[in-house]
């Protein structure tokens, strides 16, 4: 790229050169033309012989242009109009400087001829090889300047905006687009390095998402591994609450049983976050009564706070585990951050039967509502010292989208509420 820079800049010094060279040649061919009165004498002669047909008189006789008049100043005979507009008499022609002389028969004056002046004749023909000159130079110029252009343009500014697409895909993570190598561009010894970039950036951001997918793998196999132990420790819990008497130790069984519960739900967030994001958290949709609802509530329902209204009888097009997941997931988030009674009522809307969880306590900062169902978000208000992950809502949303329905959240005076559009069959 750098050759061809030089070479054009060697070139245009040559052309620049020849063309100043020319210009002074051209300039220095103007000079004073003297008279040559052998070529005047022949013009006079020849008038006169032929006085009688001037026109049988050969134009291009003579080196120089000429005019004759007759003894009236009447116009006989040119060998141009162009070298002599303007000229009507012979008087016209001595203002202009030219050379005029009479044309006598012995003692019998016959006319006049009129010759330019071949210093002026000289000064003509220099200023029309000038502006052939300039003319030639201005067209090699215009040439160049062209050729200039698409030089650059196809070794400059191409190149430059290939990289500047490549540097935008780059930063979009479009790693699968190669740079096009050109080594005769000026930036050809960097295109190889910029391709050699993105192959090593695609992999690392395969491995990167190769160690993410392994790290999912891994959640998604404790997550599982861990609920065995768990659903032990609810069983044994179970059957100490029937068999202990002690008030106190019962007391205490009940709390480790509510702590395995909490457990149990953040397992089964846990696991199904990371089925989420390993595309491995199916709905399996089947046609159920509605009043497999009340048998939900009822399973999560474990302190017996919730009051139900009726449920309309229709067909709902659910996953009935999923559905278990979503309203568990919304009541025990009621429990742990509101701890007041839970109203449902049930009602149509459109296509779907719209389930209305509410609570009564301090329910969430308005702005927050919108980000509730965000993954690991949890709200300011009411989650100091409690736990959670922050995925109960986000997971209950995901699942209900899956099942081709919706979650929504509303903050109101009273409390917070949680409307579940469920599909209808």
């Amino acid at each position: 790229m750098i050759k061809g820079f030089r070479k054009f800049f060697i070139y245009l010094t040559i052309l620049l050169i020849v063309s100043i060279s020319l210009l002074i040649l051209v300039a220095g061919s103007t000079r004073y033309v003297a008279n040559d009165g052998i070529t005047l004498n022949a013009i006079v002669q020849t008038a006169k012989e032929n006085w009688q047909n001037l026109d049988a008189i050969d134009k291009t006789q003579f080196d120089t242009d000429f005019m004759i008049f007759g003894r009236n100043n009447e116009m006989l005979f040119t060998t141009s109009d162009t070298a002599f507009r303007g000229i009507n008499v012979p008087l016209d022609a001595a203002r202009e400087g030219m050379i005029t002389m009479a044309v006598n028969d012995g003692e019998l004056f016959l006319g006049t001829v009129v010759v330019p002046n071949p210093a002026k004749e000289g000064l003509r023909r220099t200023f029309r090889n000038l502006i052939l000159a300039i003319t030639f130079i201005v067209l090699a110029l215009i040439i160049s300047y062209i050729t200039f252009i698409y030089y650059i343009n196809r070794n400059v500014v191409r190149p430059f905006n290939r990289m500047k697409e490549f540097a935008g895909f780059v930063a979009q993570g479009r790693l699968d687009e190669p740079l096009i190598m050109d080594r005769s561009n000026i930036f050809g010894a960097f295109t190889e390095s910029f391709d050699i970039m993105r192959e090593e950036l695609k992999a690392a951001k395969q491995r990167e998402t190769e160690l993410k997918m392994k790290e999912k793998e891994l959640v998604a196999s404790l997550s599982h591994d861990l609920k065995t132990p768990v659903t032990g420790i609810k069983a044994i819990c179970g059957v100490l609450a029937v068999k202990v008497q002690d008030e106190y130790v019962k007391a205490k069984v009940e709390n480790i049983e509510q702590k395995t519960q909490e457990i149990s739900t953040l397992l089964n967030d846990l696991l199904a976050s990371a089925l989420d994001d390993l595309g491995e958290m199916n709905v399996s949709l089947t046609e159920e009564t509605s009043d497999i609802l009340k048998v939900i509530v009822d399973e999560h329902d474990i302190y017996g706070k919730v009051s139900s209204g009726d449920i309309p009888n229709c067909i709902l097009k659910i996953d009935r585990n999923r559905m278990s997941q979503v309203i568990g997931n919304i009541i025990s988030n009621s429990y742990k951050y509101a701890d007041t009674k839970i109203d449902i009522s049930y009602d149509f809307s459109g296509n779907y039967l719209e389930m209305i969880i509410k609570d009564y306590g301090g329910g969430v900062e308005p702005e927050e509502i919108e980000l509730l169902t965000n993954k690991f978000y949890r709200g300011r208000k009411n989650t100091a010292g409690k736990d959670g992950s922050g995925l109960g809502l986000y997971i209950s949303s995901e699942l209900m989208k899956k099942m081709q329905g919706q979650l929504i959240c509303i903050n109101d005076k009273e409390g917070f509420e949680v409307r579940l559009m469920i599909p209808l069959a």
